[in-house]
């Protein structure tokens, strides 16, 4: 029986095995708590330095700009209310309409305590306008908080042009940088970026810890409160096996990110090339090439309605894939926000199949892909006679 084949490495990737060999240690007889003076303890400290400097090094910041966190989410919640916060509250927050609930639902939470927020819109490529930012920003900007790959679509933002608008108005940018770390070469410092969320388990870490970095200079306040660890910025015991496996899946990413990054945009393109002879009514979104590399995007015109009973067709197949982010999947058949921003209309938005590749699968992986997916759109309810507005055009 064939193995099945994971295709869904934006909600989560799976362990790599040099990272949880790197973290079996911490997890057995290396159990002593970081803020400890004697050996025990100073050998978690020097494994959670080790691991924030190799943090650090995969993005160009210095070990000292990087606060450990418990996800993703903490550390954009951290970014934007710690800044706030910092600044005496209330000020005014500019985001984008296709932001990730973390950053969304943080910046509802500042509205109902005084902060002005003001959302951008995005192009049909999923794209902001940095013209439109510059429109926005006011004496009372405090934050720039825009995403730099869409979770959804897999569009990546002009995060450099907009960073220097950011910067030559005088307020703070910050980015969610969760789906794109690892996957994409970043310098914080050409970009511009003052503050930079990131996620382990979505370059083939373990779940539960994350990271902010923040750049020296930059103030923030705590969100959570305690024993002063993380610069003060984020009170708790540190999760030294956690962070310890955030180190070397940053290691192993930064040494090997080109060739993985080019096998898998082969991969997609591949995929791409054959599906418009396979299934002439499928439709790339997003844009086609300011996109992450294993990150697929499709629509299937007149199919729409659909998108639940193919994801569970390829399940029952041995596929996994997703009808959209992994935080919306008990919404599938309701209209995808990220779609509704970038201009579908209610019926279109209602359906995409989001297929995400990654390090461990392989090219026989890809070719039953190929083989599977036009045979589960065949089974669907047939498509409407318009496709017009299919995308390979």
């Amino acid at each position: 029986m064939a193995s099945r084949i994971y295709f869904d490495h934006s909600a989560t990737t799976p362990l790599d095995p040099r990272v949880r060999a790197a973290m079996g240690p911490y997890l057995d007889g290396q159990y002593g708590n970081p803020s400890s003076l004697h050996q025990e303890g100073r050998e978690a400290r020097d494994a959670v330095e080790k691991a924030r400097a190799q943090v650090a090094a995969l993005f160009g910041a210095e070990p000292s700009e990087i606060i450990f966190t418990a996800s993703g989410t903490e550390a954009d919640n951290l970014a934007l209310v710690g800044t706030i916060r910092a600044g005496g509250g209330s000020g005014h927050v500019i985001t984008s309409a296709i932001e990730h609930a973390a950053v969304l639902e943080t910046c509802r939470f500042l509205e109902c305590t005084g902060t002005e927020v003001t959302i951008l819109p995005v192009n049909g490529d999923g794209l902001v306008d940095p013209a439109s930012l510059k429109g926005a920003l006011r004496d009372q900007t405090r934050l720039v908080s825009i995403m730099m790959a869409n979770n959804v679509v897999g569009t990546l933002q002009p995060v450099g042009e907009l960073g220097l608008i950011t910067a030559q108005h005088g307020c703070l940018f910050h980015t969610d940088a969760v789906q794109a770390v690892g996957k994409v070469p970043i310098d914080v410092e050409q970009l511009g970026v003052d503050l930079l969320s990131l996620s382990a388990h979505k370059l083939h870490g373990p779940k539960g810890v994350g990271a902010l970095y923040v750049r020296h200079g930059v103030c923030l306040d705590p969100i959570v409160f305690g024993g002063g660890q993380e610069r003060g910025l984020r009170s708790a015991t540190e999760n030294v096996a956690g962070i310890v496996g955030l180190g070397a899946a940053a290691a192993h990413a930064r040494e090997e990110m080109a060739t993985e990054s080019a096998r898998l945009a082969t991969w997609r393109e591949r995929i791409l090339h054959e599906l418009r002879e396979s299934v002439p009514n499928a439709c790339l979104i997003g844009h086609s090439e300011k996109r992450l590399p294993g990150h697929l995007c499709l629509g299937f015109a007149g199919q729409e309605g659909e998108m639940l009973k193919l994801v569970q067709a390829l399940d029952a197949s041995g596929v996994a894939v997703s009808a959209g982010s992994a935080c919306s999947s008990a919404h599938v058949g309701v209209a995808e926000k990220t779609l509704v921003a970038m201009g579908f209309d209610s019926a279109r938005a209602r359906g995409l199949l989001r297929v995400t590749l990654g390090r461990f699968n392989t090219d026989e992986e890809v070719e039953r892909f190929l083989h599977i997916l036009p045979q589960a759109v065949t089974s669907l309810v047939p498509a409407e006679n318009d496709v017009s507005y299919s995308f390979w055009d």
